[in-house]
C-alpha cells in the first residue's frame, strides 16, 4: 500500500528540520513541492534547499504542483474555506495515484507543524473518503511559529500558574481577546486584528518571516508600538510580496492569586 508522510519543516529556519524529519524526507520516492505562485516562490524555494541540504536518498525525486487561491469568503468563510479543500483534494488524489508506485512513499512538506493551522491533514482525509486510491499516513512534527516567536523573544508563552490561547485574527476581530487566557496568541491575521483591541496597555510580541535571514521583531505596550507594527508589516509586505506573522499579547504583569 501506498505510504504518505507528512512532515512539520519547521517556521523558516532549516535548521529547524529534526532528525525525524530528515528521516523521512530520505524515505520517500517522492517530495511533493506546492507552489503558491510567484509571489510566494520564496516558501517553495525554503522547501527546495531544505532538500538539497538534507536529502541523500538517490532515488527521491520532486514533484512541484500548484496550489489553487483561496476565493474571499462568500456566502461564508466556512463555506468557502470547503470549496477551497476540495479542490486541493482533487490536485492530492491526482499526485497519490499518479505519482506513487503500489508501494511506494511520499511526503507533504509542511509549514510548521501539520497539527496547527495548516490543512493538509483534513484535506487527506477527504481524499480517502473518496475512496479511489488507499494509503497509510504518518505524521512527523515540526517547530510552530509559536515556538519560535517565543523562542526569538526570549520568552515564555505562559506566565506561572495562567492559560495561553491559540486564536486567529479573524477571531479576535469578532469576539475580542478571552478572559479565561493569560496570554493570546494570534496567528493568520492579514488585517492586525489588534488595532481592534481597546486596551493600550496590552503587551505585544510581535515577529514576522520567524527563524528566517528577514526576521522582524517588535514588541512593547499597545499603544505604543501598535502603529509601528502595521506599518513595517506594510513595509515588508510589499517588498517581498507576502508576509507570515505571529503574536502574542498579554495584559502587564503577573496573573493575580485568586
Amino acid at each position: 500500500m501506498r505510504k504518505l508522510l507528512v512532515i512539520g519543516i519547521g517556521a523558516g529556519n532549516p535548521d529547524h528540520m529534526t532528525v525525524q524529519a530528515i528521516g523521512g524526507l530520505n524515505r520517500a520516492d517522492v517530495l511533493f513541492i506546492p507552489d503558491k505562485g510567484a509571489k510566494k516562490n520564496d516558501l517553495a524555494e525554503l522547501r527546495r534547499r531544505i532538500c538539497d541540504r538534507f536529502v541523500t536518498n538517490p532515488i527521491s525525486r520532486r514533484v512541484e504542483f500548484y496550489v489553487p487561491v483561496r476565493a474571499e469568503p462568500a456566502p461564508s468563510y466556512r463555506s468557502t474555506v470547503d470549496d477551497w479543500h476540495e479542490a486541493i483534494a482533487a490536485i492530492y488524489e491526482d499526485l497519490i495515484r499518479d505519482e506513487l508506485s503500489q508501494d511506494g512513499c511520499g511526503a507533504f512538506l509542511i509549514w510548521g507543524d501539520p497539527s496547527l493551522y495548516d490543512s493538509a491533514l483534513r484535506i487527506l482525509e477527504r481524499v480517502r473518503m473518496r475512496g479511489n486510491v488507499e494509503f497509510d499516513l504518518e505524521v512527523i512534527p515540526g517547530i510552530t511559529a509559536v515556538q519560535a516567536l517565543a523562542a526569538s523573544h526570549k520568552m515564555a508563552l505562559n506566565r506561572i500558574g495562567d492559560a495561553v490561547q491559540i486564536t486567529t485574527g479573524r477571531r479576535l476581530t469578532e469576539e475580542g481577546l478571552p478572559d479565561n487566557a493569560g496570554s493570546t496568541v494570534v496567528m493568520l491575521d492579514g488585517k492586525c486584528a489588534f488595532n481592534t483591541l481597546d486596551d493600550n496597555d496590552l503587551v505585544i510580541h510581535w515577529g514576522a518571516y520567524l527563524g528566517t535571514p528577514d526576521e522582524i521583531l517588535i514588541s512593547g505596550r499597545l499603544g505604543d508600538v501598535g502603529d509601528e507594527i502595521v506599518k513595517t508589516r506594510e513595509e515588508a509586505r510589499r517588498k517581498k510580496g507576502w508576509i507570515m506573522d505571529t503574536y502574542l499579547l498579554r495584559k502587564p504583569g503577573e496573573p493575580e492569586e485568586e
